[in-house]
């Protein structure tokens, strides 16, 4: 996927929204579950705190018994985090038993720092023991009436529900990354699937524009259906219209041969009149101008249409044939190294046109060799246009620089240059020019003048 690509954004903000959602979803799961076992945790110090209370309240029944270890070994074990504490609150020296595991320390009182109420009036909340480690306390104030104000504290170690919370955190994390890897999964198959159809349609327009398809063809979702359609008749508009330009241009050019060509026999009837002398100058350059302008009509028109492709090595193997026949007198040899699958995105016609004058020309200005080269290449690699290029070389006296600077102006004769610029290179830079290419000259390796084409490549 390329960064700007809507396939690279449908992924990132899927991706985006996974994550947070995830995220979320695994803080709020975190959180729940420290609340459960923080109540678990409390309702296991609950019951410790009532069998306490109830040893408080019924001293009669547990008379040299209390304090006891109520059923927790923990409890008996010196700063194992397990505490119990009963502090009576009337006398006045406070009276103070505790279980054998607090030892010589005393627990904080939850009143003192604030702690939540919970149900049946105790008290629970966290607070720091003995020996620094975290604590949680559940505490509750009992009045006995004449037999005193107690209260009773139960702790218990806080690193149970810390050690508890991360495990649990743990195998959430492991669980929602294996979530997330099959969610990115599902979404960048969801992205190619779900855009495929326009990858289709991308695939449809360079076979038409590369001359393999006509229109496109295939069944597309009703979302997409209508770009296909649109585009088809896109297609037919372009190939109608340039039709009725071919049409008009030859019923143009029909219609302005005959006046010209009377108008030049009836100034040629009249020889040593100097009026006609002027008409008949003035009516060959109209006739010159008229052919010229609807000639690079008909060019262009034959350029706008869409999807004609020419194979190079063709059309430049039977012009080396035509030529070597026509110059056979002349002994010239043309060389040729032609890559093959090269083709030409325009009418074989423009090619042979093109091709055709600067083969002629080099055999017309060549000693004895020509040389014919066609490559094909991609001028960015991020993009999938390519061109072509045709270098056809000779071995005769070539061109000054000055002389290259003549021919390569636009429109130009250059055929009515000095000697040496050329023949017919006028028309091939004139269609060159229709296609989006170029004509260069140059000095050839082999001595004489190189012309360079570039053209569009399919």
């Amino acid at each position: 996927m390329r960064l700007n690509s809507l396939a690279l954004r449908l992924f990132f903000s899927a991706t985006t929204w996974t994550v947070l959602i995830l995220v979320v979803t695994g803080i709020v799961l975190s959180s729940i579950y420290r609340a459960a076992v923080e109540r678990a945790f409390d309702r296991r110090l609950g019951v410790y705190l009532r069998t306490l209370v109830a040893d408080v309240a019924t001293p009669e029944e547990n008379a040299g018994k209390f304090p006891q270890s109520i059923g927790e070994p923990l409890f008996e074990l010196p700063l194992s985090g397990w505490y119990w504490q009963v502090t009576r609150l009337d006398a006045p020296t406070p009276d103070v038993r505790s279980s054998r595991s607090l030892w010589d320390g005393t627990l904080p009182h939850l009143a003192d720092l604030a702690a939540s109420s919970a149900s049946g009036g105790a008290r629970q909340g966290y607070a720091e023991g003995p020996e620094g480690q975290p604590l949680r306390i559940i505490e509750r104030t009992i009045d006995l009436g004449e037999e005193g104000r107690y209260l009773v504290a139960v702790a218990g170690d806080a690193a149970e529900i810390d050690d508890e919370t991360h495990s649990f955190d743990g195998a959430l994390v492991i669980t929602f990354g294996v979530l997330a890897i099959v969610l990115l999964l599902i979404t960048t198959f969801q992205v190619r699937f779900g855009l495929a159809p326009l990858k289709r349609i991308s695939e449809g327009l360079a076979a038409i524009r590369s001359g393999a398809a006509e229109r496109l063809e295939g069944a597309f979702p009703v979302e997409i259906a209508p770009l296909a359609r649109e585009t088809n008749a896109l297609l037919d508009a372009n190939r109608e219209i340039v039709t009725r330009a071919r049409t008009h241009v030859g019923n143009l050019a029909h219609a302005l041969k005959t006046p010209i060509s009377v108008m030049l026999n009836e100034a040629g009837t009249h020889r040593g009149d100097p009026l006609a002398s002027k008409v008949q100058e003035q009516t060959e350059i109209m006739r010159d101008q008229v052919t010229r302008h609807l000639e690079r009509a008909r060019l262009a028109a034959r350029v706008a249409v869409i999807g004609t492709v020419t194979d190079v090595r063709m059309v430049v193997a039977a012009l080396a044939r035509t030529m070597e026949k026509i110059h056979d007198r002349r002994g010239i040899a043309i060389d040729i190294d032609a890559l093959e699958g090269a083709r030409f995105r325009g009418e074989q016609q423009d090619l042979e046109e093109m091709v055709g004058n600067l083969v002629d020309n080099a055999c017309k200005w060549a000693q004895s060799r020509v040389a014919i080269e066609v490559l094909l290449e991609k001028p960015d690699p991020a993009d999938d246009r390519r061109i072509v290029r045709i270098l056809v070389d000779d071995d005769g006296p070539g061109l000054s620089p000055q002389e290259r600077e003549q021919v390569a102006r636009r429109g130009r004769r250059l055929d009515e240059t000095k000697p040496g610029s050329g023949l017919g290179l006028s028309i091939v830079l004139e269609l060159a020019s229709l296609y989006g290419g170029g004509l260069t000259l140059g000095t050839a390796p082999i001595g004489g003048l190189r012309a360079e084409l570039v053209l569009p490549g399919a």
